[in-house]
């Protein structure tokens, strides 16, 4: 803008002022326009092409009466101006409409108030009283995104719009959203640090926000037991907003199956549920605690409820989730290794070893007479050893968990003969008849 500035001083141009407001406008600079335009019309007050864009700028801006005034002073001079024939008209449709969305509004009838004002901002499009009075229907009829939508503009709109940016902020707090919440109240003290609205509401937020995303990178450490604690002060923090509850709710469900809590997990997992019916991942995580729990069937129902949320169908984790509980429940209504030794499914091996030996103890086919009795307890006393086998050997135990049975020659591809296979040749009778047993000390 190199011109503007060596004409500056021949205050008596009245172009230089009409060509740097022309300048203006193309940048998009309505507002700063406006000066200049006005400038131009004291230097030569029939000027009718200034007076012209300024009644355009103003009716935009929703300035009826002065937008009137300069269409009228067009039409004075120059009775058959066509344009500004139209722009009267449409600025005295807009003080109807104007009247008609605040009567409407005042009556508590929203919807038509809001139909109204989609004309009104049609023709005032940087008015911004009228996109907060429709932000304030959208705000009353319960739709806080559109609200938000109508609100973001108007801090532009209007100089030191700290009102917008604090109503903003509490529409994406209430929303869940406290990130895009601190942005706008920071904004706000940004205009004004000793506003005390912003400032109370700016405490409430970053402190909320602080622990939350704490929580999430104590979870990113594997520090579930912290993580769990953290979202239990977010929702002491904020105890009114059932969003950030839910959400609690939700990662505390997700530590605890983390943290093989299992019942625990289906506590807090079903409750999260309750809160949210349509969470993927809560239904995803109540699902992997029943499989900490060997409730196989309830898993599969779990993952399939899940994948009916997720309408893309692009989530990988539930597609496998579901074959994995699908491929443990099939495993299960053979032989579940887990439960013939009576232990949880994150049993570690000084555990499986223990629980083995007593029940190898009890079930030796040495303690019974009859041969009934006997047979049933060799049957036993192979599955407690085989059971042992697969859960001490951690790549047998990472196959078993996938929902293969490893001792299975169907699971295994090409596998060998039928019946159960013994894994490293081992065999817990000798081929005689009478065998003398052994507690191998793994």
């Amino acid at each position: 803008m190199g011109f503007i500035s060596s004409q500056e001083g021949d205050s008596k141009n009245y172009l230089t002022y009409y060509k740097r407001a022309a300048v203006f406008l193309a940048m998009g600079k309505s507002k700063s326009a406006l000066p200049d335009l006005t400038k131009a019309i004291l230097l030569k007050p029939d000027f009718l092409a200034a007076r012209l864009q300024r009644g355009n700028i103003l009716l935009k801006q929703g300035n009826t009466q002065e937008a009137r005034e300069d269409f009228e002073a067009v039409l004075q001079r120059s009775p058959d101006h066509e344009e500004a024939r139209d722009q009267l008209m449409k600025a005295n449709e807009l003080e109807e409409l104007q009247e008609e969305a605040h009567a409407t509004y005042h009556q508590g009838d929203y919807s038509a108030s809001i139909t109204v004002l989609e004309r009104v901002i049609e023709i005032s499009p940087w008015d911004p009283d009228s996109r907060e009075l429709r932000a304030e229907c959208y705000i009353r009829m319960g739709d806080p995104q559109k609200a938000i939508q109508d609100l973001t503009p108007t801090t532009k709109l209007r100089n030191d719009n700290r009102g917008a940016y604090l109503k903003l902020s509490m529409l994406h707090y209430s929303l869940g959203d406290h990130h895009e919440s601190l942005n706008h109240i920071r904004e706000c003290l940004r205009l004004d640090q000793e506003d005390k609205e912003c400032f109370t509401h700016y405490k409430q937020v970053k402190k909320l926000s602080k622990q939350l995303d704490s929580a999430e990178e104590l979870i990113e450490q594997f520090r579930f037991q912290e993580a769990i604690s953290k979202y239990e002060t977010a929702m002491k923090t904020e105890p009114k907003i059932p969003l950030y509850t839910n959400l609690a709710k939700e990662r505390i469900c997700f530590c605890l199956v983390k943290l093989n809590s299992a019942l625990d997990a289906i506590d807090v997992c079903s409750e999260a549920h309750q809160r949210d019916p349509r969470n993927a991942n809560v239904l995803r995580d109540r699902a992997e605690a029943y499989i900490l729990n060997q409730e196989y069937d309830k898993a599969v129902e779990d993952y399939i409820e899940a994948k009916e949320f997720d309408s893309e169908g692009e989530r990988i984790d539930l597609k496998e989730g579901l074959e994995r509980a699908q491929k443990l429940l099939k495993v299960s209504k053979k032989r579940d290794y887990y439960k013939i030794l009576g232990v949880g499914r994150s049993a570690n091996k000084q555990e499986v070893i223990k629980a083995y030996r007593k029940l190898a103890q009890q079930w030796h086919p040495d303690n019974f007479q009859s041969e009934t009795d006997k047979k049933e307890a060799e049957k036993r006393f192979i599955d407690i050893a085989s059971a042992k086998e697969v859960l001490i050997d951690p790549e047998m135990r990472q196959k078993f968990d996938a929902g293969e049975d490893p001792l299975d020659p169907e699971s295994q591809q090409g596998g060998g003969g039928g019946g159960h296979g013994w894994p490293h040749h081992f065999n817990p009778f000798d081929s005689g008849g009478s065998f003398h047993f052994k507690f191998q000390h793994n």
